[in-house]
């Protein structure tokens, strides 16, 4: 396969620590007791979906769903409506992921824009389903600050898997 030119270069193998202590930072960050603002980004879901494109044998929906169960419990809320929401935002990752890393940070923002909405959307009308309130018209800005903070979880969680440049003449890679 031909890859892309331009920014594209070969990256170490990521650590498996590293993914797991990614995770958990995001779902603790998640866990803050920062209020119930409907607007406030879902760092667990960006790690998740980052990881779910550049890594999807080993971050999948199986553990998309345990995240969200787990989010479900310290939110109190319905048993299901995170981890619903977490594996359908895993599973269209996975789906798209092959084509997804042919574009840099900023057109792949654009593109997981919309699994955010539709992620924030199931949640939404999970809560509502079983009787919740309606949060207001400000929960539609999680997904898009979600989308903007892409190109920064990027250059983050990428950052241990880059090469230094070397010049040495004799090893193409």
């Amino acid at each position: 396969m031909i890859m892309p030119r331009g920014s594209n270069q070969l990256l170490l193998p990521v650590n498996p620590f590293f993914i797991g202590l990614t995770l958990l930072v995001a779902l603790g960050l998640n866990m803050l007791p920062l209020g119930r603002q409907p607007a406030l980004p879902d760092l667990l879901a960006l790690v998740l979906v980052f990881w779910n494109v550049h890594q999807p044998r080993r971050v999948g929906v199986g553990l998309a769903f345990m995240f969200g169960l787990m989010m479900d419990v310290h939110d109190g809320a319905r048993l299901g409506q995170h981890a619903l929401a977490y594996s359908l935002l895993s599973f269209g990752a996975i789906a798209m992921h092959r084509r997804l890393l042919w574009f840099g940070p900023i057109e792949q923002a654009l593109q997981v824009l919309p699994l955010f909405v539709v992620a924030t959307l199931v949640s939404v009308a999970a809560r509502m389903a079983v009787g919740g309130m309606f949060p207001g018209w400000s929960f539609l800005l999680s997904p898009l600050f979600e989308s903007l903070l892409w190109p920064l979880a990027a250059a983050l969680l990428l950052a241990p898997q880059r090469r230094a440049p070397d010049p040495d003449e004799n090893r193409p890679l």
